[in-house]
């Protein structure tokens, strides 16, 4: 048999393996399970496709759309590779065909759907297939902590006993720590046979924009790409096919995809884009899951996905080749809202699982650290050093030594054995004596009372800062407690200093600011009248009075004191908790674009 390098040049075309790719296909022919976890682009098919030509018998394929399935035996074919589809959409004389080629041992790799797997008999006959491997892509379907759960994929441990002894390789470009645990339960593989390859896209920039005036900004982002292939995710059907008509009206070559199509249009307008017969695809998530489509060089989120698992898979189209690519996430609270109404019909404990995985989604978009140390953070990577590379770096806001803070903190996170979440650290850190922190016994903890210097909320924004940075890890599977991550002892032990953004509390803020003189109070008459027609539009949106959103006293100071985050938007008059979370990104970022626009404006900071 050829060696897998041989393969690969062969076959593939390709000098040498992308890191990681032949140390896990050594494993695999060695008769090993593997769950490999690697970014779109890494290479993860290589994995099992090469194993599947150095070695006898049949692959087995697993995988869940049968538009991956045959982009991927297409690929195959064009390399003079013998695959085939088994699916429910094919003629039985189509099936009968590749069972025909099954049974005289001419193909190498079968890929088939669960569904297809567990009906009509399918299973009971893969004893005489003679199958030598298992490959299950896109494994995170599988766990019920994933942003993609598939129901069907659950079945999948039944195979290891309907073939016993055949090695099986899991594969995923999106899981975090908890989806990792629950693939390995599910599928019985061993820790020890996890590869992992770095999460992180260096190629990809990383930029979120407000979401007023979203087609203004788009095309002046697309003027920054001329003739460049980009994929715009919308959230609704219906949407994606607004944005491609307003687009191809102005020109552009655009297109709409989403599951509402027929199969036959739906594979026209994938081979287009493929093509570059269309350079713009306005898609619904339903779009892109194996599409091997290398020169895309940007990606726009219109709409606030539901998680940053969702969100890491769909920008990772982008780039594929290596080369710079660009990501634009628009963002509105109002997208929020959106999101969270999908999620009212949800069964509780699933309901509590993604709106708190929304949460880190919105945390990512609000946020004033460097974005990438987020989104990795998130799938359990930790990056020592700020990726100067989003815009968020490109434009920091100012930070105070934060490491004492840091260290009580995570000190709280040590002490309570990964068993407590971020809002029990704050509560143990203030020494609160409610039931959810005496019952577990946490009041007699060391670090009980020790942070009373600060306010409760202080404490979440500072342990949110934390996580966010990859300091500490949320579990998922746990209740949402707080796990220790490579980067917490080095803290404890005062071996790396933690540069946190400062919460201002608003009586701090009204100790220590002056009275203003009216003239002041008033701020710049031209963002106060920008503001205003924000809170009109919002007004128009819900059906209700301007006054309700906020009233002109509170735009007046809000034009005042020009709020730059989150915290100091709280600080303006007449902005409760609820308004804050309600409308505070809208303003901000309207101020945002209005100082954009006026840059000699420096509103009295």
């Amino acid at each position: 048999m050829p060696t897998p390098l041989e393969i690969l040049q062969r076959v593939y075309g390709y000098k040498r393996f992308h890191p990681l790719q032949e140390q896990v296909i050594d494993h695999v022919l060695g008769g090993n399970d593997a769950l490999v976890l690697m970014p779109t682009g890494g290479g993860k098919s290589l994995c099992f496709q090469i194993p599947a030509l150095c070695k006898e018998g049949l692959t087995l394929v697993i995988s869940p759309l049968v538009a991956l399935q045959r982009d991927q035996t297409s690929a195959l074919k064009s390399n003079g590779v013998a695959a085939a589809v088994l699916n429910s959409t094919q003629s039985a004389g189509e099936s009968e065909a590749v069972l025909a080629d099954i049974a005289s041992g001419k193909l190498k790799l079968l890929y088939i759907s669960p569904e297809k797997l567990f009906s009509g008999g399918t299973a009971a006959r893969l004893p005489t297939w003679n199958v030598g491997l298992i490959a299950v892509d896109e494994a995170h379907c599988i766990s019920f902590w994933g942003h993609d759960f598939r129901p069907e994929y659950t079945q999948l441990g039944r195979l290891r006993q309907i073939l016993p002894g055949v090695p099986l390789i899991a594969l995923t470009a999106t899981a975090d720590p908890a989806i990792r645990r629950d693939i390995l339960s599910q599928l019985s593989i061993e820790e020890d046979s996890v590869f992992q390859s770095s999460f992180d896209r260096p190629n990809l920039h990383l930029s979120v924009l407000p979401g007023q005036k979203r087609f203004e900004r788009l095309q002046g982002f697309l003027k920054d790409h001329p003739g460049q292939a980009g994929i715009v995710y919308c959230l609704s059907r219906a949407g994606t096919e607004d944005l491609a008509e307003k687009l191809s009206r102005l020109g552009y070559k655009a297109d709409a995809y989403h599951a509402g199509l027929s199969t036959e249009v739906r594979h026209n307008i994938q081979d287009a884009f493929l093509k570059d017969e269309t350079t713009i695809m306005c898609a619904t998530v339903a779009f892109g899951m194996g599409i091997d489509k290398s020169n895309v060089r940007w990606v726009v989120h219109w709409n606030l996905p539901k998680n940053l698992e969702g969100f890491y898979q769909e920008i990772g189209r982008a780039g594929r080749d290596g080369l710079p690519a660009d990501t634009l996430l628009f963002y509105s609270y109002a997208d929020v809202a959106g999101q969270l109404k999908f999620l009212e019909d949800a069964n509780p404990e699933r309901r509590d699982l993604l709106t708190a995985k929304l949460e880190r989604m919105k945390q990512y978009a609000e946020a004033f650290i460097c974005r990438r140390r987020i989104l990795l953070s998130y799938f359990g990577e930790t990056l020592e050093k700020d990726c100067g590379h989003c815009d968020v770096c490109e434009n920091p806001p100012e930070t105070f030594d934060g490491t004492v803070t840091a260290q009580k903190f995570l000190s709280a996170v040590y002490r309570t054995q990964g068993r407590a979440t971020l809002r029990h650290c704050a509560l143990i850190l203030r020494g609160s004596h409610a039931q959810e922190v005496v019952e577990p016994g946490w009041h007699d903890l060391k670090t009980f009372g020790v942070g009373k210097d600060l306010k409760f909320e202080e404490w979440m924004e500072y342990g949110t800062q934390l996580i966010n940075a990859g300091y500490a890890a949320v579990a998922y599977d746990r209740g949402m407690s707080l796990q220790l991550t490579a980067l917490t002892i080095p803290v404890l032990k005062g071996e790396k200093t933690v540069p946190l953004v400062k919460y201002v509390s608003f009586e701090e803020k009204k100790a220590e600011a002056p009275k203003p003189k009216v003239a002041a109070a008033d701020g710049d008459p031209d963002l106060f009248d920008h503001l205003k027609l924000v809170r009109k539009k919002l007004a128009d949106e819900y059906d209700v009075p301007a006054y309700v959103i906020f009233s002109d006293k509170t735009l007046k100071d809000m034009a005042s004191k020009v709020p730059q985050n989150s915290l100091e938007f709280r600080q303006v008059h007449g902005v409760g908790e609820v308004k804050a979370e309600s409308y505070g990104a809208i303003f901000l970022r309207a101020i945002q674009d209005f100082k954009s626009r006026h840059e000699e404006y420096q509103g009295g900071r």
